[in-house]
Parts: C-alpha cells; structure tokens; sequence
C-alpha cells in the first residue's frame, strides 16, 4: 500500500483547499456512493431520481455487494458507474464532486478526512463518529479544507420537525426543562457465529480499516456489526442518535456536566457486545439554567408512549418535550403534536417530512454551509452526548464531562475511551 493512498502532497491539500466549484461541467454533481449494501442502497436510490445529479462511482468492499449495485444502476437505464474496493483510489478520481458515505461507523470519520482531503463534499450517515476524539476531527477536516459535509440526521429536514422545534424556542409549552428520547426497536437475537474464512469476494483488511485484527464471523460482518464495540455503538448509535440529536437539538443544550447510565445486554445468550436496554441520564447547567436530557433504548416487546408509533406494535421512536405549559411530541421525520396546560389540550401539529440528501446537493451546489440542515457540527455535538452515555454505561458509573477542554476531568479511565487504538495505517490524524 503506498504512503500516497494516505497522505496528500501539501501542493495537493492546497488544491482541495482552493477548489470551490464543481470538477464536472454543465452544473451535474457527480457523486460516488460508498459502502452500498443496506442504507447506502437507499443513497443510490436518491441521487439516482435528483436531476442533474450522475452516481458516477460505487465503492464497496464487498465484492458481490458491488456488482450487484452497478447491475441495478444499469437495468435502470443509469450509466455505468466505475466500481472500487478501495476508497483511496475513487478518491484519485479529480471528477467526482462529492461522496456519500454509508460504511459501518467505524470508518465514518477517517474516510470523511480522506474525502476533504482530497478536495471532495461528503454527506456522511449518523453517527459521523465513532469516539469523541473523531467528532472533533471531522469538524477540524470540514473547517480547514472548506468542505459541504452533511450528518446523516435525516430529522433535521424533516419539515414538520423543524416546526416543532421552532415551536419550542417560541415558547409554547414554557420553560422546557426536560427532554426524553426513546428508542424501543424489536431485535431478535444475533445467535452465536463461528470463526470461518472470509466470503470469496470480500476484503475483509479494508473493511476492518481502523479497527482492531480480529478474525472473520459473520456476526462480525453485515449489519450485526452494530452491536460490537470495534466496529459500531449498539443502538443508541444507531437508531437512537436519530432521536438524542432531536432531543439535544430542542433542548439547545451543548455539552453536559454530568452523565449517568445503567443497563445490559438481557434475555439473550448470543455474541452482542453491546446493552439492547439502556437508560442515559444528562444533567446540563449550561447559562445557569439547569436541563435534564434522558434516553432509553429498549429492545424486543414494548409499549408506546404519548402516542409514538400509532396504535400499531412494534417500534417506539421518537422525542418527548416537556415544559411550564405543556408538552410536545416528535414522531418519525416529520411530524410533531403538541398538549397545552394541566388539561392537555391539543395544540399545534404537524407532519410533513423533507430530503436531507437534496438539502445537501443544495449547498454542494451554492457552496454555502449555512444552508445544510444537518451541519457536521452539530452532528459531532450529538455523537459526543452518545459516545459520553456509552463510556459511562462501560465504566458502571457516573461520569463528568467539560465541554470546554472536550475531557473529563481528573479521570483516566474515562478520558482513555475518548479515543481509541487505532490500526496502522488506517489511523484518524490529530493534524488533519
């Protein structure tokens, strides 16, 4: 592997750096869709239907994955995209503007670098992290070499959302105090997997990427690396940080004082590494005005909540708002309701929801950052509250966070998993 998959010349950051306009012509944003197996499938499907908009290359590392996309793109009457297995050589390619990025979250941030190094747009998939030391250098990346970056917050465009949120800053439930977001999905057991030799077709090194050596299962691989800690976050980073950057968002709370966490990995004997129950409890004090932000992930068989999820069993998700003169509701993407007083009247509703894909092309194409409705900084501010509940949820205890220096003070334990051991020479830079 040579050092030039890794490192940029200084003569090439400064040409990214310089690059403002779209590399193709005729105002066609050429994208490149990247890891395409399950969400990123959906990416394809997005950009495919926006005019002007070319999927101009697919990059898996799975090869069976790979051309059955470029198959699909085809059969659609789509022009034949290029294939790559490795990400550093798409990025070689001077005409792609701009990548969607859809690999487990264990890459998120070191291929989002990759790509502003390389002078590309990234619209990056939730969470944008996968410790708090990497929220801070995908921000740094997106700053110093002027990149649109997108967080895969798909809410934050969602209309009837962005309503409701605005009905919170206008005061219409009071003084807001509190925040619960709830996660409850029905998941089944992952079973036990054996060690067994990878997929023909499969590079499992480059899948790895940043993380540690660990031998093939296929629990390890498609999908149900969510529940590992190597690779994903359980699904409080999965599911759940759709709904805790919702809540954080409504709060417009930043950082917390104080984070407190129980739970465990219940009911099932399999290879999860991750809790399928868990409570998080945030205390902020942020402008002297104290706030308090729980989250609940539950799994398999639960109940609704203030009407979250219909009348239909099954999944939970959403936000609940509390204040002075009532409380609001956020179900879905695009949709809230509200009950107004000590006789819960019902206020203001809406649902209505939005594109945070088109919002991105949007501002790939004005190259203002201030019109993208997912801005990587507030995706970093959400994925650090998650990362914090997770690290006080494996040290068993109640930890305490300064958002001013991004550690927690007088405590090694904690601070050791702000951060990871990376694998040479896939490692997320301290100087981007």
């Amino acid at each position: 592997m040579k050092r030039r998959h890794f490192l940029m010349t200084s003569a090439a950051a400064a040409g990214a750096l310089a690059s403002k306009s779209l590399a193709s012509p005729n105002d066609t944003v050429r994208i490149a869709c990247v890891g395409i197996r399950g969400q990123g499938r959906h990416h394809i499907q997005v950009y495919s239907r926006m005019p002007n908009v070319e999927v101009a290359a697919l990059c898996d590392v799975d090869e069976s994955v790979l051309n059955a996309r470029v198959k699909d793109l085809e059969g659609a009457g789509k022009k034949r995209p290029a294939a790559y297995t490795d990400f550093r050589k798409l990025l070689e390619d001077k005409t792609i503007d701009a990548v969607s990025i859809a690999t487990p979250n264990h890459w998120h941030t070191l291929q989002t670098i990759w790509a502003c190094q390389a002078g590309k747009d990234v619209y990056v998939e939730k969470p944008l992290s996968h410790n708090v030391f990497e929220s801070q250098q995908i921000v740094a990346a997106a700053k110093k070499y002027d990149r649109i970056v997108q967080h895969g917050s798909n809410s934050r465009s969602g209309v009837g959302v962005m309503e409701g949120i605005q009905k919170l800053r206008e005061g219409l439930i009071g003084d807001v105090y509190m925040a619960r977001g709830l996660c409850f999905k029905w998941r089944d057991t992952i079973g036990r997997a054996p060690v067994e030799q990878a997929p023909a077709g499969v590079h499992y090194d480059l899948w790895l990427g940043p993380a540690p050596q660990r031998e093939y299962t296929r629990n390890r691989f498609h999908y149900n690396w969510h529940w590992f800690w190597d690779y994903g976050n359980g699904d409080f980073g999965n599911q759940g940080i759709h709904e805790l950057d919702i809540a954080a968002w409504g709060l417009g709370a930043a950082y917390p004082e104080k984070i407190s966490a129980t739970g465990g990995h219940f009911m099932f004997d399999d290879d999860q590494e991750t809790p399928n129950t868990l409570v998080v409890t945030y205390e902020f004090n942020g402008g002297g005005k104290r706030k308090m932000l729980v989250f609940e992930v539950r799994h398999w068989i639960s109940n609704h909540e203030a009407g979250i999820g219909g009348d239909r069993p099954g999944n939970t998700v959403g936000n609940i708002f509390y204040g002075s003169k009532g409380y609001l509701v956020i179900d879905g993407y695009g949709k809230y309701y509200t009950f107004l007083g000590k006789e819960q009247t019902p206020g203001a509703s809406r649902s209505e929801e939005g594109d945070n894909w088109a919002n991105f092309i949007q501002a790939v194409r004005s190259r203002k950052a201030s019109e993208l409705n997912a801005p990587v900084e507030a995706g970093a501010t959400s994925c650090t509250l998650m990362h914090l509940g997770n690290i006080a949820y494996r040290l068993g205890r109640t930890i305490r966070f300064d958002g001013a220096t991004m550690t927690c003070p007088g405590d090694d334990e904690a601070n050791r998993l702000l951060t990871r051991d990376y694998r040479a020479p896939f490692v997320v830079p301290r100087d981007v």
